[in-house]
This record gives structure tokens, C-alpha cells and sequence, in this order.
């Protein structure tokens, strides 16, 4: 095969379109998730640690720092079930709680080790699972397809994003 300049412009434009696709559809994903209710947001969370959940640690979480949030851990595990449920929700909506915002000061990665660790906890009935007769509305059930569409590296690169916005940072006003 010769190389040309022609060539080699509509390679790179193929790898840029590529890397553009693969931008659009994390976009695409993060956009439908955000659109859902705290309660759609948390059966979703379910079903991706089902279905990624076993690869997430430690290959995903990077740098955790695990001993960060074993406290918090412990907290919940002492509540009763309406009260980790409502952990949960809060962290998702964001509510100024002092769990919320002990969560909002870990780094990303940290977050994600969290998140696993805590649906590890819920696999375990030792934090109340979450329901899987819920019904997912329209849009729950595209953010699954949606997530089941992207490959690995994406569908973490999603999770990451989710699991980050959650809580609130106290240093940030």
C-alpha cells in the first residue's frame, strides 16, 4: 500500500470520527442517566455493578483509598434499611447530609471503590439491596441499552462520571 497524503489524512479522520463516536455515546449515556429519578438512578447503579461490578476493583478505582470511607461503611451498616436506602438517595440527589458530604470530599477513584464496596455490602444483605421488581421507566430502560452498547473502558469512564457528581464537596460553595 503507498502513503499518500490523501491517505493518511483519511486515516487520522477515521480515528478522529472514532474517538468522536466513542465521546458521543459516553455523552449519550451520562445525558439519559442524568435524566432519571434518584430511584431509577439507584436500580441502574444495581444493574451496572451486576453486570461490570466484578471488573471494577481494584482494576478501575485506580489509587483508591479504601481506608477513607471504611468509616462510613460502618455507619451504614449499623442502619436500619430505610435508613441506607435513604443514604443512598441522598448521595445520588445530592442532599446536604454529613454523609454526603464525607463522601463529597474522596477523590474520584475513591468514589467508585465506594460504590462498589457498598453494592458488594448490598450482594451481601448486609445493606438492603436494591430492588430489581422495580419498574424502569422509558428512559431507565434506554440508559441500560445505552450502557450495554459501550465497551468496557466506556461503560467505567460512565460509571466514574456518575458515581462523582454524587454527594456534595463542603469546600465547594
Amino acid at each position: 500500500m503507498t502513503f499518500t497524503a490523501d491517505s493518511a489524512q483519511n486515516f487520522f479522520s477515521d480515528i478522529s470520527n472514532y474517538s468522536t463516536q466513542k465521546s458521543s455515546a459516553i455523552t449519550s449515556a451520562i445525558a439519559v442517566l442524568r435524566s432519571l429519578n434518584v430511584d431509577e438512578r439507584l436500580a441502574l447503579l444495581w444493574f451496572i455493578h451486576t453486570k461490570v461490578g466484578y471488573y471494577i476493583n481494584p482494576a478501575a478505582t485506580g489509587p483508591a483509598r479504601l481506608h477513607l470511607f471504611t468509616g462510613l461503611l460502618n455507619q451504614i451498616k449499623l442502619m436500619s434499611n430505610e435508613e441506607q436506602l435513604q443514604v443512598m438517595r441522598d448521595l445520588i440527589a445530592q442532599k446536604n447530609t454529613q454523609i454526603s458530604r464525607s463522601y463529597g470530599i474522596f477523590s474520584n477513584n475513591t468514589k467508585l471503590a465506594f460504590w462498589y464496596e457498598l453494592s458488594e455490602l448490598m450482594e451481601q444483605g448486609i445493606v438492603i439491596p436494591i430492588s430489581t421488581e422495580h419498574e424502569l421507566s422509558p428512559q431507565g430502560k434506554e440508559a441500560i441499552e445505552l450502557f450495554k452498547k459501550l465497551g468496557f473502558a466506556q461503560q467505567i469512564t460512565v460509571l466514574r462520571k456518575v458515581v462523582t457528581e454524587m454527594g456534595v464537596n463542603p469546600f465547594i460553595e
